[in-house]
């Protein structure tokens, strides 16, 4: 049976994984001012990069079309999707409008909110195409995905935290004393999608020392896992993350991936998501 996997441009995988895993991208909208762009493969993200550092008035973001969910729903005999939080937007709720709409058509559909993002979303479409490549009933794929979801581990370590203030998706008063005191914050997903502030760092060496130690005492299991680690124009620092990972977990594999459009915006220059 043909199965395909969709997801919401938020999903860091590269051209290369996407075409590997089977996953066809639905695009956010990402706004600098009154500008829209579209978050997909025409999209030339350095020159984005640089508009948005010029960029002096709100820089948004807006989820897909319903209609563009239900053309890619359509396009396979089945299909997962894939979405970032439904509390950070409203590419959730979108795509279950396409999904409705795709299956007056025929469609079967199944739309999982990771309650993440980027990393996250990667590495649930890695735990997906596994489970649906073990030959698994749609009903037992269904189950394991959301467990994986409850399970989840979505942190990140940011360098600039202007865009997430700008746009609501971090409390002003925790935003204000990390400004105050120039600390990286450690942030990640409550376990609902929502970004809590978990920790803090005071440069880039004790930024590493306190992402490994959270994996390495989070109670996940790493044997036979994965671990994703998106970043945003932070090679070096990926890099350095996931040898020191390798020392101290055991995990099948660790991918990294740089950050698209929609993630780069909220990440920013240097900013790194892993999920385990």
């Amino acid at each position: 049976m043909d199965i395909r996997i969709v997801a919401d441009s938020c999903c860091d995988l590269t051209d290369e994984l996407r075409k590997e895993l089977g996953v066809v991208t639905v695009p956010l909208t990402m706004t600098l001012g009154e500008t829209p762009y579209s978050d997909d493969d025409m999209l030339n993200l350095p020159e984005f990069m640089e508009q948005m550092k010029a960029c002096t008035s709100r820089i948004g973001s807006a989820a897909p079309n319903p209609a563009l969910y239900e053309e890619a729903f359509c396009g396979g005999e089945e299909s997962f999707a894939v979405t970032i939080s439904s509390n950070l937007s409203g590419s959730y709720s979108n795509a279950l409008l396409g999904k409705s709409l795709a299956e007056q058509r025929g469609a079967n559909v199944h739309v999982f909110d990771s309650k993440s993002a980027s990393a996250g979303e990667a590495l649930l479409i890695m735990k997906l195409r596994r489970l649906i490549r073990d030959g698994l009933s749609r009903a037992e794929i269904v189950s394991r995905a959301e467990a994986f979801i409850s399970g989840m581990r979505t942190l990140f370590v940011l360098d600039n935290i202007d865009n997430l203030l700008k746009n609501g998706r971090l409390n002003r008063i925790a935003g204000k004393l990390i400004s105050a005191f120039h600390i990286r914050p450690i942030l990640g997903s409550d376990g609902n999608g929502n970004i809590s502030l978990f920790s803090h760092a005071q440069g880039w060496k004790q930024a590493l020392k306190k992402l490994v130690d959270a994996v390495e005492n989070s109670g996940r299991p790493t044997e036979g896992e994965s671990l994703v680690i998106a970043h945003c124009g932070n090679p070096s620092f990926a890099e350095e993350l996931r040898l020191a990972i390798e020392t101290r977990c055991r995990f099948q594999e660790i991918v990294i991936l740089p950050t698209r459009g929609l993630s780069s915006v909220y990440a920013n220059e240097k900013g790194v998501i892993i999920a385990f």
